[in-house]
């Protein structure tokens, strides 16, 4: 049976033009210049604005021009007389970011064309003399290869995937011998290893030396890899009865192998390398510190004074269908580009609300340059000053750079939980990080610190940290435990 009810929802949808909002907002320079160009191609209502002309004179002759045709409309549901003309110049922005000594940043973006690894090794083995089979199997197992020159894959998956993809009936010691004998024969050395060990002992072989450094480094590497890795010197030393110095010559010798031999090939055909791009310009004056947009980020863009003129010419024709199809179509652009010119107005606002909330909170910092003066500072400390949403704030940080007089700084970097020291003082976890990593620079290598001495190190700074939250600054600064950071 049917039955029809009436239901009440509330419900929450976001606009078009939020949405193209917060697409902008999150984009950084580059991204933003491509987004602003494909705009520009996709809708010929919108233009950039030369340098050369007045917007007085450009309002000026769209009025004269639209009195002189008429302002008879087009029966449709929009006014064309909107489009054609305003009291003020709400559709055209103006570039009054630039910075004061209106520098301007270049995309140096550069495409550079190079070759993989796979056809760099596919070239060499094709210029080998190999059987036709095995030049099949060779192939495979360079095609399995990964971008750091490994296999990674076990050699009866690889002798399985031979059979039931290719048609190739090998065994797992067919395959291997060809793996040892063809493939790791090839340039660069190391190539085709399966591990760590047998990459850099895969080169240390290719040097054909009398030096007892590199004799050494190589009977380390075959023999006593385990306590190279775990830095158990002492146990190096007793097993080949050597001095120091004879091992820290091999250690030297081993220093020079590369652990991933593909890294210096293009893991694609084409690759990009770009510089980074600052987002924004800090200067200090008279010990101010004044943020401004780069300036790129704010364009000069308005409608195109050519579909004003045709909507103008549609309005006098009240009868053809297809004259109201065109200026429905005429209507949609226009729509398009005052959303995106005044999406665009809200993105440089927000930008520029967001580094000015950063800079008043992070002065300091920017003043000196100085990483312990980095305040804590969360999301919601620039949202309370900004009145955005959180979620504004950090689509604003993301991947956004300022150009400050001590570098180029990550803004996500200046973000920061809190801890209280002995005096009752709020720091930056940064700030104990910074000294952390002092401590551990200024330490003895031959007997690095523990995570235990490091606490008692903080902790007469003034810092009372516990031995498990110095693990995680460690580890979130790269630093390994002290066993590893041993050196003779």
């Amino acid at each position: 049976m049917l039955k029809q009810n009436l239901q009440l929802k509330l419900g929450q949808k976001l606009a078009p033009q939020q949405i193209q909002l917060m697409k902008l907002i999150q984009l950084h320079t580059l991204e933003f210049e491509e987004e602003l160009e494909r705009e520009l191609e996709e809708n010929p209502a919108l233009e950039k604005v030369n340098e050369e002309e007045s917007k007085e004179d450009d309002y000026a002759a769209a009025e004269e021009a639209y009195e002189n045709e008429g302002a008879e409309s087009i029966e449709t549901d929009f006014d064309v007389n909107d489009y054609l003309y305003d009291d003020e110049p709400s559709y055209k922005t103006a570039n009054s970011n630039y910075s004061a000594d209106d520098e301007e940043f270049d995309n140096q973006s550069l495409l550079t064309e190079g070759q993989t690894l796979y056809d760099y090794l596919l070239e060499q083995i094709r210029l080998s003399s190999i059987d036709e089979d095995d030049l099949q199997i060779c192939e495979y197992v360079i095609g399995n290869l990964d971008t750091d020159g490994y296999l990674r894959r076990d050699i009866k998956s690889i002798v399985d995937d031979l059979a039931f993809s290719q048609g190739i009936y090998t065994t797992v010691e067919k395959v291997t011998d060809i793996l040892e004998n063809y493939v790791q024969k090839l340039d660069p050395p190391g190539v085709g290893a399966r591990d760590l060990r047998e990459c850099l002992l895969l080169q240390i072989e290719k040097k054909v030396s009398s030096n007892p450094a590199v004799i050494l480094a190589g009977n380390i590497l075959r023999n006593q890899f385990d306590a190279l890795a775990n830095k158990h010197y002492n146990k190096i030393l007793q097993k080949y009865d050597i001095e120091e110095e004879d091992l820290k010559e091999a250690l030297e010798e081993i220093a020079k192998l590369s652990p991933k031999v593909g890294g210096n090939f293009d893991t694609q055909t084409i690759t990009i390398n770009q510089e980074i791009i600052p987002d924004f310009v800090l200067q200090v004056k008279d010990n101010q510190v004044i943020p401004t947009l780069n300036n790129k980020n704010a364009p000069s863009l308005r409608v195109s004074d050519e579909y004003k003129e045709i909507l103008a010419t549609y309005s006098h024709d009240k009868k053809s269908p297809e004259h109201k199809q065109a200026a429905l179509f005429i209507k949609q652009k226009l729509d398009a580009a005052k959303w995106y010119i005044d999406a665009i107005n809200q993105r440089q606002n927000t930008l520029m609300q967001t580094i000015t909330a950063i800079v008043k909170l992070q002065k300091e910092y920017f003043l000196t340059g100085d990483e312990k003066k980095i305040r804590p500072m969360i999301l919601k400390d620039v949202a309370d000053i900004t009145g955005f949403d959180i979620s504004t704030i950090s689509r604003v940080v993301k991947s956004k750079y300022a150009d400050t007089p001590n570098g180029i700084v990550y803004l996500k970097n200046l973000f920061s939980d809190s801890l209280t020291n002995d005096d009752g003082e709020e720091v930056s976890t940064k700030e104990i990080k910074q000294h952390l990593q002092e401590a551990i620079d200024k330490e003895n290598k031959r007997k690095p610190c523990t995570d235990d001495a490091l606490v008692g190190i903080l902790k007469e700074k003034g810092y009372n940290i516990a031995r498990r939250t110095i693990a995680k600054y460690r580890e979130q600064l790269n630093i390994p435990v002290a066993r590893l950071r041993k050196e003779l």
